[in-house]
């Protein structure tokens, strides 16, 4: 898949006071976008051997959610079953199914099949009967899949990425940091000032901006990559429609921002409010 994201992250370098420093900036690749970290308060030695342990925790990353090489997650799909996953894998299935359960099963994982046979003019009636959360089994020892099911994770895996390299870095003592792989993390400030984000729809109209300090920021646009002809590539398990061109959620970690953000492209107004109930420090930035 294409980045779905709509998101421009504006360092603003230039405003950044001298007693700041120049920060060290890395650029790359992560599951599938463009992905960028901005370091303060690192020389560029220093962040040399920092980003080098970015990479290979993105690269992990990778060996457990991509849908594009030999993960775990392809695995679990080809196999039906994932023995022993790692911590951080079964970590993610249960945040996944918080936020299946606060949306009404708006964000559903197990919408793959349904996604591939809209993408390639398949069967789709037969690809919802494949649809059910509920009949995922997760444990520690194995993930089980019901037979003819497939998951994907692409609305929630980039929040999950941006939430690990934060802890590595938070971790390794730096507290000044933006973080965007498709969905951002922003710890501390950027110089004197917060970081700053421009939420754009598709068409690259601005639809707000706002400052980040300690805070992540997931966007999606279900018209912002097409499939299958023409149709939205964040579809409704539950067989609705997007309600909304672009949403965008704030949170304290980029994979619950991103799942909601998901998942909200297809709620109305009220059941939205409703899940962010169950998830107090989130909040909306931009719905159109």
């Amino acid at each position: 898949m294409n980045r779905r994201r709509f998101l421009t992250i504006a360092a603003a370098f230039a405003a950044c006071p001298a007693r700041a420093g120049v920060p060290q900036v890395w650029t790359g690749r992560a599951l599938g976008t463009e992905a960028r970290i901005v370091l303060h308060g690192a020389d560029r030695q220093t962040a040399a051997g920092i980003f080098a342990r970015v990479e290979a925790e993105l690269a992990q990353i990778e060996s457990h959610f991509s849908l594009h090489t030999d993960s775990a997650l392809v695995r679990l799909n080809r196999d039906g079953r994932l023995g022993h996953p790692a911590p951080e894998v079964t970590e993610l299935f249960a945040l996944a199914g918080r936020i299946h359960a606060a949306t009404g099963g708006a964000f559903d994982p197990t919408v793959q099949p349904l996604w591939l046979a809209t993408a390639t003019g398949g069967d789709t009636e037969g690809a919802r009967r494949l649809i059910g959360w509920h009949r995922v089994r997760v444990a520690p020892e194995e993930i089980r899949l019901s037979p003819g099911m497939a998951l994907t994770f692409n609305g929630i895996a980039q929040g999950h990425a941006a939430d690990r390299i934060a802890a590595l870095l938070r971790g390794a003592g730096f507290g000044d940091v933006l973080i965007d792989v498709g969905e951002v993390a922003a710890l501390g400030r950027n110089g004197a000032r917060e970081w700053e984000a421009l939420i754009a729809a598709p068409d690259g109209a601005e639809l707000a901006r706002i400052g980040l300090c300690d805070r992540a920021l997931a966007t999606s646009s279900p018209m912002g990559t097409r499939i299958g002809g023409g149709a939205a590539h964040i579809l409704d398990p539950r067989g609705g429609r997007p309600h909304w061109s672009t949403v965008s959620i704030s949170a304290p970690d980029a994979a619950t921002a991103d799942g909601l953000s998901t998942a909200f492209c297809v709620m109305d107004r009220a059941a939205i409010d409703r899940a962010l109930a169950g998830f107090p420090g989130a909040r909306i930035e931009a719905i159109a």
